[in-house]
């Protein structure tokens, strides 16, 4: 049986309603330890000495700690800690909460120079940010960067997309989410209730209902069993009605509650808010409170022996790879789910533009029948005038499809869809209803990528864990700094398993690389990435490149992260050179079959979006003013290679910037060979230089090689 290692959403909730109850204790210091874990004392006018614990290592929780648990003050605070004494001592808790059904709890500190508020994320690989008053980070644990969030020093902290909370929501708003599914009864309370799977399990237990049922045969019995759990659950939390237990893995012989020693019933598995129908049959502790409850099992969790570690002091390797493989398949699926999203949204698109493109012929339909239904013509007698119509070759005739009076519709055929229309409305109110159902198409698929995006924080967390596991079994196996030094030299060419380390980056959206000399260059991939370079990321101190020809790529070098203060920097010639070659690479100049062209150079404000007087600038154009910095003769080369350590990925860029930080390479330059052809010719000349080719077909697929590929035709350039 797994142990808990992090809370879940439920417990979160559980937690705070707790924490409140410290309302009022005041700081007296702070201290970060190496494993991350932060400490808070405070005093209490009740309770005395309090220890809030929040941890962000191998156990991502929080609780309040009996003082003999808690470890000895480390030695010189880091500057992390020294931040937060200088903020908070002296300062009064004031409010603990839970941001909408998410691992995230805000803690509110009020002192009369200020209020701070400390968020601690307890997902992915945890963070905590520090904030003040107006919500701008102070400073964090860790600095985040992500297509769909900033957490930096000197930006707004922004919280991740609200999730669904179904403690607050009613009847119809829980069976309209659950109807929305495609899955089980249990997935969907996992993943779209945002449960979690154990917590979706107990809960079709509670109900009664089956695990595996189709959502698509649930039916209202089932939503109102459903209903009535969550709601028991809502009332319990929100009156603070617990019942905190541990739980033990147990013996075959043990009974649930019983009195053996620690070492009778087994390890400690769990801490839960209120008992729990799945753990029925395990023994188990209460406790007051949950907080108590956590301190237990979380004190206790280090000094039980860990599954995996063997009599004979062995260890035996948890199966990381298949964890992995697991997270991937989800993504893939995931992915899968989304692509058809849109395809889905696109079509009702479609279709409300030739409601409008064939507005007479639209038109003429609805006022038929709408005219025929206002002398009480029955519907057959419609549909039988249709037909009529449709053997006189009557074009309007001809496009209906089918008369539905049971919903009162009429299905029209335009061009290669088949639309239903609404036989009471207009053009417009049908169209509208369809760019409607596209929109709420696009949200789920918004959805679909949220989903992804923690899917890929809890993939980055299993290799997070598998490094430490390998670097701590190296520790035990006798590893020298000798042996670290000849790491550095791995062949990884004839490695026949190669660990799979990756991590999703805020620009990878965009076209990208980085310098040899370590600055990140980024350009759009279209006309509206164009836009959205200039207008959100383009930012003082930064230099802006294009090709001396129309249709190419908008080339942003950065000299600072987004959300960081702009500062000028003295890039060196060879990252100014690499920024050019990038700019002209992924250009029209490639495209037109040229081998090379010229690139210029200009700072952020003299880019500008007016236009002059009588001229006119097309979406994803510029226009530039003053002095220009010309790169002469740039040639149009890329490479593509594969990058072993410290991460594992595809790149694709410039090759002075490539070739030194990849395992190996493929030059490319303009040729005869289309995009996708190309993208699969590298994927298999890559995976028949590494020995492991599953790990070329996990880190360096067709379609991500194809990202790095400037377009038009390419051919490989021999050596």
């Amino acid at each position: 049986m797994d142990r808990k290692q992090e809370l879940t959403s439920v417990d979160i909730a559980a937690l705070v309603g707790e924490l409140g109850a410290y309302e009022g204790a005041k700081v007296d210091k702070a201290y970060l330890y190496e494993d991350d874990l932060l400490r808070f004392r405070m005093r209490d006018f009740d309770r005395g000495r309090v220890e809030l614990l929040v941890d962000l290592g191998e156990t991502k929780h929080v609780r309040v700690a009996d003082p003999e648990n808690v470890p000895d003050a480390p030695g010189r605070p880091p500057n992390f800690a020294m931040m937060l004494r200088n903020r908070l001592s002296g300062a009064d808790l004031v409010g603990v909460e839970q941001y909408e059904f998410d691992r995230i709890v805000e803690f509110h500190f009020e002192r009369g120079d200020g209020d701070t508020t400390v968020v601690v994320e307890l997902f992915g690989d945890g963070n905590v940010a520090v904030l003040d008053a107006t919500g701008e980070v102070i400073d964090c644990l860790e600095t985040v960067r992500l297509k769909s969030r900033t957490v930096a020093p000197g930006a707004q902290y922004e919280f991740p997309d609200a999730r669904f909370n179904p403690l607050t929501a009613d009847r119809e708003a829980f069976r309209a989410r659950m109807a929305d599914s495609d899955t089980d009864v249990v997935r969907t309370l996992a993943t779209q209730l945002d449960f979690g799977g154990f917590w979706g399990e107990e809960l079709c237990t509670r109900a009664g209902v089956e695990k595996t049922l189709d959502i698509a045969d649930a039916d209202e019995a089932v939503y109102d069993e459903l209903f009535r759990v969550v709601s028991d659950l809502r009332d319990r939390l929100s009156g603070a009605d617990l019942d905190a237990r541990v739980y033990y893995e147990g013996d075959d012989g043990d009974e649930a509650d019983g009195d053996e020693g620690d070492t009778d019933r087994g390890l400690r598995v769990d801490a839960t808010p209120v008992p729990m129908e799945e753990y029925a049959s395990l023994p188990s502790d209460s406790f007051e409170t949950f907080t108590a409850a956590l301190d237990d099992y979380f004190t206790h969790y280090e000094a039980d022996p860990t599954p995996g570690v063997e009599a004979g002091g062995g260890r035996q390797r948890p199966d990381f790879e298949g964890e992995i493989e697991t997270k991937e398949r989800i993504i893939a699926q995931q992915e899968g789910a989304i692509e058809d999203f849109e395809a889905d949204a696109e079509r009702e698109r479609e279709r409300a533009e030739l409601l409008y493109a064939n507005y007479d012929l639209v038109d003429e339909i609805l006022a038929t029948v709408q005219s025929a239904r206002a002398e009480d013509v029955p519907w057959d007698d419609i549909a039988d005038r249709f037909a009529e119509g449709r053997e006189r070759g009557i074009p309007a005739a001809e496009a209906v499809r089918d008369v539905d009076g049971s919903e009162g519709t009429v299905t029209v055929a335009i061009d290669d869809h088949e639309i239903t229309l609404e036989a009471d409305t207009g053009v417009e109110k049908n169209a509208d209803r369809l760019y409607t159902e596209a929109k709420r198409i696009e949200e789920k698929a918004e959805g679909a990528r949220e989903a992804i995006e923690r899917t890929r924080e809890e993939k980055a967390e299993i290799e997070r864990r598998r490094e430490e596991w390998e670097a701590e079994d190296g520790d035990q196996t006798g590893d020298t700094d000798d042996t670290v030094d000849e790491a550095a030299d791995i062949d990884w060419l004839s490695k026949q398993s190669i660990p799979v380390r990756q991590s999703e980056q805020w620009y990878e959206r965009f076209r990208w690389f980085h310098t040899s000399d370590g600055f990140l260059v980024i350009g759009g991939r279209n006309a509206d990435q164009n836009e959205e370079l200039v207008k959100k990321y383009l930012e003082g101190g930064d230099k802006f490149f294009h090709a001396q020809a129309h249709g190419g790529p908008v080339t942003v070098l950065k000299a600072t992260g987004p959300s960081e203060s702009s500062k000028d920097v003295d890039f060196p010639d060879a990252t100014l050179q690499q920024a050019a070659a990038f700019a002209l690479s992924y250009s029209s100049v490639w495209k037109d079959g040229r081998h090379a062209g010229d690139v210029y150079m200009v700072d952020p404000d003299q880019v500008s979006k007016t236009p002059e007087s009588g001229e006119y600038l097309e979406k994803g154009g510029f226009a530039v003013r003053g002095d220009r910095t010309y790169f002469g003769d740039v040639p149009a080369r890329v490479a593509v290679g594969v990058r072993c350590e410290p991460d594992t990925r595809v790149l694709g860029g410039p090759p002075a910037a490539i070739e030194p930080d990849t395992e190996t390479t493929i030059r490319l330059e303009p040729g005869r060979y289309a995009q996708n052809d190309m993208a699969t010719m590298l994927y298999r000349e890559l995976k028949d230089r590494f020995a492991d080719e599953s790990f070329v077909r996990k880190v360096a697929s067709a379609d991500r090689i194809q990202e790095f590929l400037p377009p038009g035709g390419s051919r490989i350039v021999e050596d």
